[in-house]
Formats: structure tokens, C-alpha cells, sequence
């Protein structure tokens, strides 16, 4: 095993987006108890920051912080359960990526989150992928995309998307990529209630709809043809109502939304973070700062891809 200093890097800093999903279809449950899930993710500008260290000794070590509108009082209730011990997903891939590669060096991680937890942004799978990604770096380790988020499918079913490295179709129970071509640059709002949602409560009170497959190879194309009807036709969430009977703050985020102005606002995942595509970076920050003024406690305008 190669030291610092011979093939290995001694510090590096990543990015980690979250993701919009534009499209879920819940198809059908499976026999493994998942769901057969299909859907057009695109990440987005608002990210969390990894900053690792190698370290000689096996320790993994984590630190988190909070910036952006999570350090800003009105987002301290987006924060939640950030851990910053072992049950981390951070502290959970580096550790698996250490133990599968012999790895005998550990890591300091700084974790700074921006993306609120419990959101359905996909935070916590982005930040997995990106330590696998950069842990692999750092350490010398010439594996293949494919065999790191083959890596990251076994810490969540979101994490292997995060390596498609821009907007991609998830199918299975989200670890089969296609990474999908014209997608136009878009503009988006993102709002999210205080109150989180459990991904597997949502997920239990959800309805299968099995005549969906194939709605977001559908969109893609409807995006590429610039096709508005047929856009706002396919952009459902399957999860959207369960999320709305779990969490009534979702149900009146989304007609707050359309009361700014929002066209064809809709969860994002599992919740509770909700979201909606804008004209333009300005039309997105006209709409964040009327639900700031109407006391929404997260509002992110982001660029889409």
C-alpha cells in the first residue's frame, strides 16, 4: 500500500450537488422489498463541501459545519440530524471503500452542509459519493467509475447517480444510470418546510404506478423539443401524495409556491423540500424572496445541470 507522498494525494476538496428530481414514477414493489423506481434526476448549484486530509493511522474523522442559509438563523431548523460519528454515510463509504481497497490510511473529513437534511435532495448520497470519489483519489486508488458507485449502491440507492456527473435517467431501485443528452440549462427554486420526512414512511403509503414506465425518457425529450404541455404533463412524483397526508407543511409549501408565481410546483423525492422550474435566474429569485417574505425557512434559487 502506497504512503503519502508515493501516489498519494495529502488533501483535496469536492463538491457534492443535490439533485432534483423532475420526474418519479413508482412502479412497483419488488420482491426484495424496494421499489422498482424510474426517474430523471439533474443536480443543481447548491452543494455541500468535503475538504479531506490523509491521515497514517485508519481513522476516519469527521467534522461538520453549516453554511450558507443552514448558518443563517432562519435555517437552523433545516439542519436536523447531521451526525458526526460512525452512523455518518460519509464515515459509512469511507470506511467500506478503506476496507474493500486494504486501505491502511485513514482520513480527516470537514463536512460543511449547505443542503438540508431530510429534504429529499439527495444530501447525504451526494456526500457519500463524492468521499468515495475523492477517498479513491487521495489514496492512490485507480478503480473505475463504475466500480466506485457499484461501491456506493451498497450505502444507498441514491448514491450510484451522484457519478453520472450530470442530468441521468435512475431505474431499478435507483441503480441503474443513463446519463441522457439535451437537457437545456434551467433555472429552479427550491423551498423547504421546517418539518422533514422519512423516505421509508413516504415510500409505505405510496401507490405503484406501473402505467408510468418509460415517462422520463418521455420528458427528456419533451425538454429537448422545448414541448411546455407536454413538460408539465410528465413532471409527477409518485411520492408527492403521501408526502402531502405525512406533512401538511408540504401541501401548503406547494400552494405557496403557485401563490409566488411558481408554475407547476412539485416534491422533490421523498420530501420534503419542494421545488419549481423558473424562466430565469431572475424570475427564480423574484419568487424565493416572496415565501422568504412569507416566512418559509428554506429557499434556495438554483441552477439546474
Amino acid at each position: 500500500m502506497p504512503t503519502p507522498g508515493a501516489g498519494l494525494s495529502p488533501s483535496l476538496t469536492i463538491h457534492a450537488p443535490a439533485k432534483l428530481n423532475l420526474s418519479l414514477a413508482v412502479l412497483e414493489r419488488r420482491p426484495d422489498g424496494f421499489h422498482e423506481i424510474e426517474s430523471l434526476m439533474v443536480p443543481v448549484s447548491l452543494h455541500d463541501t468535503l475538504r479531506l486530509r490523509v491521515l497514517e493511522t485508519s481513522e476516519i474523522r469527521l467534522r461538520v459545519s453549516f453554511a450558507g442559509r443552514l448558518a443563517e438563523p432562519a435555517g437552523e431548523p433545516l439542519r436536523r440530524d447531521v451526525p458526526a460519528d460512525q452512523t455518518n454515510l460519509v464515515v459509512r463509504a469511507a470506511r467500506l471503500l478503506a476496507d474493500e481497497a486494504g486501505v491502511r490510511h485513514g482520513l480527516e473529513i470537514e463536512l460543511v452542509k449547505r443542503i438540508p437534511s431530510g429534504a429529499g435532495l439527495g444530501g447525504g448520497s451526494s456526500d457519500a459519493a463524492a468521499i468515495i470519489r475523492a477517498a479513491a483519489e487521495v489514496w492512490g486508488l485507480d478503480w473505475p467509475r463504475q466500480r466506485l458507485a457499484d461501491l456506493g449502491s451498497r450505502i444507498g440507492s441514491d448514491v450510484p447517480w451522484f457519478f453520472a456527473g450530470g442530468p441521468a435517467i435512475a431505474a431499478g431501485r435507483g441503480e441503474r444510470i443513463e446519463p441522457v443528452e439535451g437537457m437545456p440549462p434551467l433555472s429552479a427554486v427550491i423551498a423547504c418546510p421546517a418539518a422533514g420526512l422519512s423516505t421509508a414512511a413516504v415510500y409505505a403509503r405510496c401507490i405503484p404506478d406501473p402505467s408510468r414506465r418509460g415517462d422520463a425518457g418521455r420528458l427528456v425529450k419533451a425538454f429537448a423539443a422545448g414541448n411546455t404541455t407536454a413538460i408539465h404533463s410528465l413532471m409527477q412524483n409518485t411520492l408527492e401524495p403521501p408526502a402531502r397526508e405525512l406533512c401538511p407543511d408540504v401541501a401548503r409549501l406547494l400552494d405557496a409556491m403557485a401563490g409566488a408565481g411558481a408554475v407547476r410546483p412539485m416534491l422533490t423525492g421523498s420530501g420534503s423540500a419542494c421545488f419549481a422550474l423558473a424562466s430565469s435566474a431572475q424570475d427564480a429569485g423574484r419568487i424565493s424572496d416572496r415565501l422568504d417574505a412569507a416566512g418559509w425557512p428554506g429557499l434556495f434559487p438554483v441552477a439546474v445541470g
